[in-house]
């Protein structure tokens, strides 16, 4: 499955969560319900994946962790805030830099609408 299908699928699944659940919940709640909705469609969903920073020949584990990661290949940070800004698109854009993916989902559940809070992020590196 391409990242552009994946993405179709954890889109709807997020739109489900957000319908059911509504804005107002801590990010970990709604993290472990989109997992239990991509897992219905037989998806590998990897919750929690470290993210080390690698600097020269050092491997440095300082606790980032990528929310979601979907089939190994979708990157998901999820988010409960007022409003997505820069500094959450450099971390998930580090994220799939370190990684080496090429498409991560932000995911802010705090909005009325889902719709609102979906940023895609493509890296281009």
């Amino acid at each position: 499955m391409t990242e552009n299908q994946l993405t179709q699928i954890i889109i709807g699944c997020a739109i489900d969560v957000h319908r059911q659940l509504g804005p107002g919940l801590l990010e970990s709640a709604y993290q472990e319900c989109l997992r239990y909705e991509l897992e219905q469609y037989g998806l590998d969903i990897k919750k929690e994946v470290p993210m080390p920073i690698v600097y020269k020949e050092v491997k440095l584990n300082h606790g980032y962790r990528i929310d979601l990661l979907v089939e190994n290949k979708v990157v998901i940070e999820l988010k409960a805030v007022e409003n997505l800004t820069d500094v959450h698109l450099a971390q998930t854009l580090t994220y799939l830099r370190l990684g080496n993916f090429k498409l991560g989902l932000i995911l802010n559940f705090h909005t009325i609408v889902l719709k609102k809070g979906i940023k895609r992020v493509i890296n281009r590196g």
